[in-house]
């Protein structure tokens, strides 16, 4: 036995059982909407809503901040677990919008695959193609989904030229639409040969309707929509756009699907691709390389700290992605970093605002440890066996502000409050003994990171407080050595950060040319994701 009452069999079991995947998109492309219609469609919510407060529709279960719900966008991620034919699904909701992106760069380091989707008026945007890179660069499958099908937009066929193109992925769909975007009538199996047409419900907020047809069933049902479905799938066969699990897995194609989340078209689908050709839990490598074989005793990694989830909750949960055994609450682990023991008493799985304990989890799971104070993003902790999987890097800031507590007479919530905040990862605290603890400046990768801040301060931690922007624009790591040098000159300050990095900021690039120029030897290195 590995870990008490089951086997390495058991726990291989388990592991090959779960789906840890995130769900990718430029923002607005209707990634909520989507996680919501999977969670409607595999039973574990009654009905869906949507971001956009849509009359009759409620405030989507993943997204729990009021800024998030105010705004119809995903500002923190929320991990949702629930269980599908025989597998059983981790779906961690990512931040959409790119001044969120080293949120969601740490989300991406504890899933297995990821659900690429597009608008289908707008193709491949920005920030999609800026999370595809980070897939990319993770080695992480992708299955593209075609969204928003139910609305005007591009050919079919133009859209999978353009995903080849851009993504160098080549585009195998599994399913074809039938009926042009701003007309979605169903979907031909590229599989079966099947067509599965759809059925409205009101305002998409229950299960859609659909039922299956044969091809000739199919044709005389839809004429010319099915004829041309047909001839383009006739297409993609000739130039061998079939999906092949293989290229999969190795991330040179992806399965493409057409859907829309929002009328809850084309999700049960989905599900059943998750199922069938998204990888497993597996083995994952330690930091110097190594497998660390899912049935070894447990062992895991924390991707996100998050606080102020629910004002009747005052603490603080460290997100766990269990790697290796069974994770069994009251164990008291080994925190990788200091060697020192980690009880886990109080553990727990969110779904959105809701939380539910957790006595057990397996290689794949997600796991939210409560008041986990010592813990931070990349920190790693196991049981007998020691392990230390790779560090989360963090992103080089591009927007800078001084933070100052408007009532001094609240400095201890001011300074508890801006200490929360750096240990979730929300922002990045920059010091020097020049500005002193009261004025630490904030480092962002977007400007929005700062309105959270500005708004948990004032209504977490009852400290509001003033933001004043400085003008400086990027940052580069330096040494201690550097810095009699670097503060003789302008528009250049030196800080350190409370990971222990000591950062130089410049007004622009061109200063940054111009002091290395002038002082070749200095170290002025730059913070790059790797």
């Amino acid at each position: 036995m590995t870990s008490g009452q089951y086997s390495d069999k058991d726990i291989r079991h388990e592991a090959s059982r779960r789906r840890t995947f995130a769900v990718i998109s430029h923002p607005d492309a209707g990634k909520s909407t989507t996680t919501e219609a999977l969670a409607l469609h595999a039973r574990a919510i009654g009905q869906a809503g949507a971001t956009h407060g849509k009359a009759g529709r409620r405030a989507t279960v993943s997204d729990w901040m009021q800024m998030e719900q105010d705004r119809g966008i995903s500002i923190s991620s929320a991990a949702l677990q629930f269980e599908y034919r025989d597998a059983v699904f981790n779906l961690v909701d990512t931040p959409g919008h790119a001044d969120f992106s080293e949120d969601t760069y740490r989300v991406l380091s504890a899933v297995d695959c990821a659900v690429m989707l597009i608008d289908a008026a707008k193709g491949l945007e920005a920030q999609t193609m800026k999370l595809f890179e980070v897939c990319a660069h993770r080695n992480i499958p992708i299955i593209t989904v075609i969204n928003k099908w139910d609305r005007p937009g591009l050919d079919a066929l133009e859209l999978m030229d353009e995903v080849q193109q851009r993504t160098g992925l080549l585009p195998t769909p599994i399913t074809w639409p039938v009926g042009q975007s701003g007309d979605f009538r169903g979907v031909l199996d590229r599989t079966s040969g099947e067509y599965t047409k759809y059925t409205r419900t009101d305002g998409g907020a229950t299960i859609a309707g659909e039922d299956t047809y044969t091809a000739e069933a199919a044709a005389d049902l839809e004429g010319d929509a099915w004829t041309t479905a047909v001839d383009e799938s006739d297409l993609l066969e000739m130039e061998d756009q079939n999906h092949d699990q293989e290229t999969f897995l190795a991330g040179k194609s992806t399965p493409v699907m057409f859907a829309s989340a929002v009328l809850n078209f084309g999700i049960h689908k989905l599900l059943d691709l998750l199922v069938d050709l998204a990888p497993p839990a597996e083995a994952r490598l330690d930091k110097d390389d190594e497998p660390r074989p899912v049935d070894d005793p447990f062992s895991g990694f924390v991707f996100k700290v998050q606080a102020g989830m629910d004002s009747n909750h005052r603490d603080r949960l460290a997100y766990i992605r269990v790697c290796s055994g069974v994770f069994e609450r009251g164990t008291v682990l080994t925190h990788a970093s200091t060697g020192k023991p980690f009880a886990t008493k109080y553990a727990q799985q969110v779904f959105g605002r809701d939380r539910d304990v957790v006595d057990e989890a397996f290689p794949g799971d997600v796991v939210g440890l409560v008041n986990a104070s010592a813990l931070r993003v990349g920190d790693s902790l196991y049981l007998d066996k020691k392990v230390e999987f790779p560090g989360i890097p963090t992103f080089s800031p591009e927007h800078f502000m001084v933070i100052r507590a408007k009532d001094s007479s609240k400095y201890k919530q001011f300074r508890r409050g801006i200490e929360q905040l750096d240990h979730e990862g929300v922002i990045q605290v920059l010091r020097s003994d020049l500005r002193g603890d009261q004025a630490p400046v904030l480092g962002a990768v977007g400007p929005m990171q700062f309105e959270v801040a500005e708004d948990r301060m004032t209504n977490e931690f009852n400290a509001p407080c003033t933001l004043e922007r400085l003008n400086f624009s990027l940052a580069r790591r330096t040494t201690p050595e550097c810095v009699p040098t670097l503060a003789r000159e302008r528009s250049v300050e030196v800080l350190h950060r409370s990971d222990g990095e000591l950062l130089a900021l410049f007004s622009d690039r061109w200063r940054l040319q111009g002091v290395q120029k002038n002082h070749p030897d200095l170290v002025l290195e730059p913070l790059v994701v790797s």
